[in-house]
């Protein structure tokens, strides 16, 4: 990976490399990957290799296609209806 010596959103040079959990949307699945990333540390853009968003783009297809065998379950994904409870304090 390139090393940045400054943030192309805000500019500030806090940016260093690490890895970092990304998640994965395809279809009505989402996938967590870990990654290595350039982080800025005043406003926290991360930025992606080229290799790492076509990485990406096949791990969105796989789950598009539910290809998912090779993928580790990690438990489930729930959707709260809108309307389900009041938010408390927002009286």
């Amino acid at each position: 990976m390139v090393e940045l010596d400054k943030c192309p959103r805000c500019g500030f040079d806090d940016v260093i490399e690490k890895n970092v959990e990304k998640l994965l949307r395809g279809g009505g699945d989402v996938a967590s990957v870990m990654v290595s990333a350039w982080v800025c540390l005043h406003c926290g853009e991360r930025m992606y290799s080229m290799d790492t968003v076509r990485h990406f783009e096949r791990i969105r297809n796989q789950l598009a296609d539910r290809q998912v065998a090779d993928f580790e379950p990690m438990g489930h994904l729930y959707r709260v209806p809108d309307g389900y409870a009041e938010v408390p304090g927002s009286e």
